[in-house]
């Protein structure tokens, strides 16, 4: 990783009393810009922004972000929502996707502003995702050099995305600037368009404070900021079907499916000796969706072709993806599934696949 900027050393005021706001005790670093009075006028600006619905001063930003130009603003996320388990799953999850992606580079990310900022993990992340070389400098030291390999990456994340309908969220200044949001929103993007095979927490909101300048006072807004929908809405295929209605409006009707579905399973399982009663794990493996699949087409799956024992995760999405070609091969149309949903749990995913099965081979016996 490239180093991060130098800040310069900042002025502390001697003391300062506790109850005073983040605004006012950060307003003692203007000391090297500015004379006494302005340093007080800041202070009183800060005493004016705790009058916002959540009280600032656990909100952990830099001193220089309160240094604003008129009209301009920062954002930070409340620290409420930094503790919300789904987002730090996000995280954590997209961290260990991004050191997956690039394990041959021996690129190791530990967090996600810091190590991303200057453009190059972004850079060598894009590479290997699209298969394709970028014309940018290896490695940039200025932070002109650093925003003008963003530039270049981010125009070509967004030659790739936006014919897709994606809404870009980001940009160089947000990136480099190491807003977090930013930062999220585009790696979602990513994982999303290059069909990564992980699973994102669905429904992932943060509470995000917004400071402003205006007219020489600081105010604060908090807005709610949607990091991840549903796994489907994202990978954009917005088309409902009887499984949306099924689990949206009636969930008590869910276990007459799954009853009919684990009996179609089990009429051709048993004949090898084999019997499902849990639907979404039973299946995550593909294993026993080769073997069905088999002996709805009777013929024989010659057992090199798939991992009768499969171990890691690209192992069981193999046998998923095995066992979806062998459906198109005997008429099916392309599951609406991803693979990677099957072997992650994902019981709506399974019961779409079983039910396209069930109603082309409900007959056969």
């Amino acid at each position: 990783m490239s180093a991060a900027p130098v800040r310069s050393p900042t002025l502390r005021p001697h003391r300062m009393k506790k109850e005073e706001s983040f605004l006012g005790k950060l307003g003692g670093t203007l000391a090297r810009k500015k004379k006494a009075k302005e340093v007080s006028d800041l202070q009183e600006e800060g005493k004016n922004a705790i009058n916002a619905p959540m009280n600032p001063s656990t909100l952990d930003i830099h001193p220089e972000d309160t240094l604003l130009e008129e009209n301009e603003e920062r954002t930070m996320i409340d620290p409420n929502s930094k503790e919300d388990p789904k987002f730090k799953e996000l995280i954590k999850v997209l961290i260990d996707w991004i050191n997956d992606v690039l394990v041959e580079e021996r690129i190791i990310v530990k967090q996600l502003e810091e190590d991303l900022y200057d453009g190059q993990v972004l850079q060598k992340l894009l590479e290997k995702l699209a298969d394709r070389k970028l014309n940018v400098a290896e490695v940039t030291q200025s932070e002109i050099g650093q925003k003008q390999k963003l530039q270049t990456v981010l125009e070509a994340v967004h030659d790739l995305l936006r014919p897709h309908g994606w809404t870009i969220k980001w940009n160089v200044d947000s990136i480099h600037g190491k807003n977090l949001i930013s930062i999220l929103h585009l790696l979602v993007a990513l994982a999303m368009h290059f069909r990564a095979p992980i699973r994102l927490p669905e429904h992932v909101s943060v509470q995000v404070v917004v400071v402003r300048k205006r007219e020489g006072l600081l105010q604060t807004t908090h807005v709610t900021e949607e990091l991840t929908t549903t796994t489907e809405m994202m990978m954009g295929r917005f088309e409902r079907d009887a499984f949306d209605t099924l689990f949206d409006h009636a969930p008590d009707k869910l276990s007459v499916v799954k009853k009919s579905l684990i009996t179609f399973v089990n009429k051709h399982l048993n004949k090898l000796n084999l019997e499902v009663t849990e639907l979404e794990t039973q299946f995550a493996d593909g294993v026993y969706l080769v073997l069905l699949m088999g002996l709805l087409e009777d013929y024989f799956v010659p057992l090199h072709n798939f991992y009768l024992t499969p171990e890691s995760f690209d192992q069981k999405v193999h046998n998923v993806s095995f066992a979806f070609e062998l459906m198109q091969d005997g008429g099916l149309k392309k599951p609406k599934a991803r693979p990677e949903d099957v072997v992650n749990l994902d019981l709506k995913s399974t019961l779409r696949v079983l039910y396209n099965l069930f109603t082309k081979y409900k007959n056969i016996e």
